[in-house]
């Protein structure tokens, strides 16, 4: 892993990243936005966040089940001790992180442990909010990570990387590049996995977007892009972080312009009138991240204009 500094962007990729850009500049247009305008929607967000984040890992508490335990505090029959203490933990983490953004954020390590402290807290104190001082390894992964002696220098390294020569780099790179990094060092015994998304999310947001949920759907996928990063192929990663970026500024910006609701299943917009394509080459145009779309559950969504606008650029090139 020793090229994990030589970024390489896909030209499809460029395309995608200008309209994101495009997108927060929007969402930047609508600031200041006052908390009472988006309360909900970060509301819904931030449960997203820890029931995915938490799922991805194993928990089986269900959507309903981590809002019961957030908001009303109870417990779920038949649910073990340790997923309610996850679904908390990780609620208060994200409170944590969100005090902590603010434009120009300096990652520090103290930060980075304080997070997995509380992503920890309840569960296993002995370890959390420390480096591992063994060695680990990943069922599944294609990779053993470095041994413990070399973490706090491998995580050193990480951290004034990302202070410095990453800051050229556009934003959804750079955090991507951050996430797939910090999880192969694991410098954790647990809890890697929702520190990364965590402080990946922290940088994200530092850096004006709305935090990006990796969906628990997209769990193989995202395992699968992470792997392929291990060999330097950082390509189906930076799409799956795209979209999920996209994914959170569309309901963000449906939220504040009320167009939300032009966003509907591709299954329904391919047999709205004057639209060109069929439903598998929509399909394949949101996969790849040539249109606005997001995907809820397994079911991917797009509007109209979505769609206009690729055919208008398309008609452009040739």
């Amino acid at each position: 892993m020793e090229n994990w500094k030589d970024i390489q962007l896909e030209y499809d990729l460029l395309d995608f990243l200008k309209r994101l850009d495009a997108q927060k500049n929007q969402l930047d247009s609508y600031r200041p936005i006052p908390p009472t305008k988006i309360k909900s929607i970060k509301e819904s967000l931030d449960l997203e966040w820890t029931y995915n984040s938490n799922s991805i890992e194993g928990n089986t508490l269900s959507l309903m089940e981590t809002l019961v335990v957030v908001k009303d505090g109870l417990t779920i029959a038949g649910k073990s001790l340790r997923e309610h203490f996850e679904v908390i933990n990780h609620t208060e983490a994200i409170a944590f992180v969100e005090d902590l953004v603010q434009p120009n954020y300096k990652l520090y390590k103290r930060d980075i442990l304080e997070v997995h402290a509380l992503v920890l807290d309840k569960i296993d104190k002995e370890i959390a909010g420390i480096y591992r001082d063994g060695s680990v390894r990943i069922q599944g992964a294609n990779f053993v990570p470095p041994e413990a002696l070399l973490v706090r220098e491998l995580m050193d390294d990480l951290i004034d990387w990302y202070n410095t020569t990453a800051q050229k780099l556009h934003p959804i790179v750079r955090v991507s590049v951050f996430h797939h990094r910090f999880v192969w060092i694991h410098p954790f015994f647990d809890g890697n996995g929702r520190t990364a998304r965590l402080i990946f999310n922290l940088l994200l947001m530092s850096a004006g977007f709305p935090p990006a949920i990796i969906l628990k759907v997209d769990r193989k996928k995202y395992y699968a892009s992470l792997n392929a990063s291990n060999k330097g192929d950082y390509a189906k990663f930076f799409l799956l972080v795209a979209q999920a970026a996209e994914r959170s500024l569309s309901i963000y910006l449906g939220g504040l312009d009320n167009t939300l609701h032009s966003y509907k299943p591709i299954n329904d917009i391919v047999n709205e009138p004057d639209v060109p394509y069929g439903q598998e080459y929509v399909s394949l145009l949101a996969r790849r991240g040539k249109i606005e779309a997001y995907k809820e559950g397994r079911v991917w969504y797009t509007s109209k204009k979505a769609i206009d606008t690729y055919r208008k650029t398309r008609e452009r090139k040739r």
